[in-house]
């Protein structure tokens, strides 16, 4: 099997239902679901087996379930191809409860960093809310299961609670933004991963 065909020289590439152009929304939106696999792939290859065995596991069953994404969002014109389940959402949630509770308590925004592997988590995690807003707008014009929208959204935090304890582990504490005030303990939401870093989103 050669790994080049010439077929997309043209800038054109194949999908389901036709040819597109290889800047095309739904082309941009699983060709993000794959830069967000590989980092992830870059991220359990900087952790060791003995420390992070359950988030190596975990990050290994994420990497399937991003192919499970990104193969459905390339064949959106045909149906049986859906894989993804809510059951996965519900996975990353319980998993966010687990390494919430593991590593300290927030109470200021963070920057992203620390070990290499929490590094290229949170990398992940920004490459995860990029896919999701792809997707917010792709579902605009193309009918598509809000459960990968879901997915994609609970990883992201999922990612930055993992990424928190991975430093926690190797005793690398949270770097605080310097100008943050005290806000997490105010929130009665858990859901703060998108207010955490130098420039607020609204997520």
């Amino acid at each position: 099997m050669k790994l080049y065909t010439k077929t997309g020289d043209k800038g054109k590439t194949h999908v389901i239902g036709g040819r597109v152009d290889k800047d095309d929304l739904m082309v941009e939106c699983y060709g993000t679901v794959d830069e967000l696999n590989s980092f992830i792939g870059l991220a359990g290859a900087e952790l060791d087996s003995k420390n992070f065995k359950d988030i190596k596991s975990e990050l290994l069953k994420i990497q399937h379930e991003l192919f499970d994404c990104g193969s459905e969002l390339a064949h959106l014109s045909s149906k049986g191809n859906e894989k993804l389940q809510e059951e996965a959402v519900t996975f990353l949630e319980k998993r966010i409860d687990v390494y919430s509770e593991e590593a300290p308590e927030l109470e200021k925004f963070i920057l992203p960093g620390g070990a290499n592997a929490a590094a290229f988590l949170h990398v992940a995690r920004t490459i995860a809310r990029r896919a999701e807003r792809l997707l917010v707008t792709l579902m605009k014009t193309t009918e598509t299961r809000e459960v990968l929208l879901h997915y994609l959204n609970r990883l992201s935090d999922y990612l930055f609670a993992t990424a928190r304890v991975v430093n926690f582990r190797l005793n690398i504490k949270d770097i605080e933004y310097v100008r943050s005030a005290n806000v997490f303990k105010q929130k009665k939401s858990t859901d703060i991963s998108d207010d955490r870093c130098m420039i607020k989103e609204n997520h």
